[in-house]
């Protein structure tokens, strides 16, 4: 029993091996390679953990370079301006889904009537807009006691700037620029300072804020990401390179277009020509004629910079700038002349799905916290809200958003009506689609035909007609800009 332990358990590895001929394994990737070719591309590139790569001295800095580029680029505040408003269009709408319909109601009014006295979709718009240019927004949940609704509740809106460690030399690994976090990494107190550092006053007094009261949206773009940078970081070069370029093409043009020139001579360093003043300026009269010294001849400046080819520059560097946003070059140049209707409509499938993923985000970081907090006030106010729901969390809800009108109303008529005859869809689901409630909207409609047969009115039932789908080359022809 011991002869065979020693033979086959505590026999050396490499005893048991020997005699098999060994393998070596080799494993090679070109982009892993670092040539004389690549070695300057590559050069800042590095291992930092994402924490360290946006510290806080590089989030300011790219920061103070994105506002300044939304603040001066037409283009990018019409990106940002833009993304903000299809996002959040004329701000979400609540539908409770509890079992109690006459509660669902009273709370949906009584929320819209808070929900405009606080100008909630104008908040929730800017908070769009700085995740936009400063990569992340927040707002702090406050008592208003100036709001005219029976609720108080309020946000207020802080740049980033102001969640900010108040403490030099501060060193915690649980804190990450003025969030401390628990031991399962979720945000459990934010240093809020009292002034923003562009201030002129001086100190650094703050704040300590529970995170229960503090909404951050941000998008992490890496595990464990705790703060964020501008969603238009990589776009930076190319706004300058924009600016720049149209800087460039409206001096060549100017150039071109003033009388401005020089003069020179063909005569030879020891020839005779009359002497002048180098680099002397001449002051040109309009419609004149001008006699220039012996020797010597003008000639105007040549624009030579190659300014037929700017249309086709800033299509494609726009074209770059928006695809880091999702955005189709037609809404972000807010120019559809080159695009035909299947064109636009492929385009955009891609940007509404972007836009929906927003939106959910959204509700899931802003909205839902701004109802938990919304409904923990509502308890006090009266009959509002119902018995034996549970958890204000956990009420059954959902959010609507403005919906996308259609290039082509009838047909998207005729393929609503088909999908509602065939039951693949809901009335719920197409009214969604619109942005709408349904049962709003059905009782909206009971009162009209209740109101129509009063008056001895009847409802105009028509049955649309199909209509002929396009061809793939009246498609392509169609110069029709899509939505």
């Amino acid at each position: 029993m011991l002869g065979w332990l020693r033979r086959n358990i505590l026999q050396p590895q490499k005893d048991r091996t020997a005699g098999r001929p060994s393998r070596i394994v080799r494993a090679k990737y070109d982009s892993a390679m670092t040539s004389d070719h690549n070695r300057r591309h590559w050069a800042h590139a590095d291992g930092l953990s994402v924490n360290a790569a946006n510290s806080v001295e590089v989030r300011r800095i790219l920061r103070n370079r994105s506002r300044y580029e939304v603040a001066n680029n037409s283009y990018a505040r019409g990106i940002t301006l833009t993304l903000a408003n299809d996002v959040v269009g004329t701000g979400p709408r609540l539908q409770m889904l509890t079992a109690d319909g006459e509660a669902n109601r009273r709370i949906e009014h009584e929320f819209h009537r808070w929900a405009k006295a606080v100008n909630l979709a104008e908040k929730l718009r800017t908070l769009r807009m700085a995740q936009v240019q400063d990569g992340e927004a927040f707002a702090i949940l406050i008592s208003n006691p100036t709001l005219p609704t029976a609720i108080q509740l309020d946000l207020r809106l802080i740049e980033a700037d102001q969640v900010a460690t108040p403490f030099r030399g501060w060193n915690d690994p649980r804190e990450t620029d003025g969030i401390i976090f628990d031991a399962a990494g979720n945000p459990f107190e934010y240093y809020v300072l009292r002034q923003h550092p562009g201030e002129n006053a001086i100190g650094w007094e703050s704040d300590r804020v529970p995170a229960t009261s503090v909404v951050h949206l941000f998008r992490a773009d890496r595990p464990g990401q705790r703060r964020g940078i501008p969603e238009i970081t990589s776009a930076l070069p190319l706004f300058a390179m924009l600016r720049e370029y149209s800087l460039a093409t409206l001096d060549a043009a100017k150039a071109a277009a003033y009388y401005a020139g020089i003069i020179y001579t063909d005569a030879p360093p020891s020839g005779e020509a009359d002497s002048i003043e180098p680099l002397d300026p001449i002051e040109l009269e309009r419609n004149t004629l001008l006699t220039m010294p012996g020797g010597w001849r003008m000639s105007q400046l040549q624009a030579e910079q190659p300014t037929g080819t700017f249309a086709d520059f800033k299509r494609e560097i726009l074209n770059e700038i928006a695809r880091c946003l999702n955005m189709p070059f037609n809404v972000a140049a807010g120019n559809s002349s080159s695009y035909n209707y299947a064109s636009g409509r492929l385009d955009h499938q891609t940007y509404f799905k972007s836009l929906r993923i927003d939106q959910s985000r959204m509700e899931l970081v802003v909205l839902d916290r701004i109802l938990a907090a919304w409904l923990d006030e509502a308890v006090l106010v009266g009959d509002l809200l119902p018995v034996d729901q549970g958890p204000f969390m956990n009420w059954p809800h959902q959010w609507f958003w403005d919906g996308h009108e259609h290039v082509d109303p009838a047909k998207e008529a005729n393929a609503q009506a088909t999908r509602l005859a065939s039951h693949t869809t809901t009335l719920a689901d197409e009214y969604a689609r619109r942005g709408q409630d349904w049962e709003t909207q059905l009782r909206q409609r009971a009162k009209e035909i209740a109101l129509m047969q009063e008056l001895g009115l009847s409802p105009v039932s028509s049955t649309s007609q199909p209509v002929p789908e396009l061809a793939n080359d009246e498609l392509s022809e169609d110069p029709v800009a899509a939505e």
